[in-house]
């Protein structure tokens, strides 16, 4: 019956694996440390640029939404921003939606494109 299952031999034990230390902890902290540094800190970085900027908005300064909406900041209380995004046309948006401030004069530019 060994003609199709060949005989297993034993072997002498292998000596007892040794443990890898300090030494088998580099790579991993090494990628824990690269990930810090490429993803958490600049995340970090942009929430706090993001928070003072939202912190500075002012009556007048001209702002784009999450959504894209680009208007002039009307009114400000502690949640919520009051855009004016054409003449006489309004709307109530959280201070957590402005995504970023323009330059002057954008909002105006914009306006005067539209009415030609």
């Amino acid at each position: 019956m060994d003609f199709l299952i060949s005989n297993a031999l034993a072997q002498t034990a292998p000596a007892a694996p040794q443990e890898p230390g300090f030494v088998g902890l580099i790579l991993p902290l090494g990628i824990l440390l690269v990930f810090f540094f490429l993803f958490i800190l600049p995340q970090q970085r942009r929430t706090k640029e993001h928070k003072k900027m939202v912190q500075a908005l002012t009556k007048g300064s001209e702002v784009v939404t999450n959504g894209g909406l680009l208007g002039r900041v009307v009114d400000l209380d502690e949640n919520f921003v009051q855009l004016e995004l054409a003449d006489n046309i309004f709307v109530h948006v959280q201070r957590h939606a402005i995504a970023s401030l323009v330059p002057k004069g954008t909002y105006k530019t914009k306006k005067k494109v539209e009415k030609s």
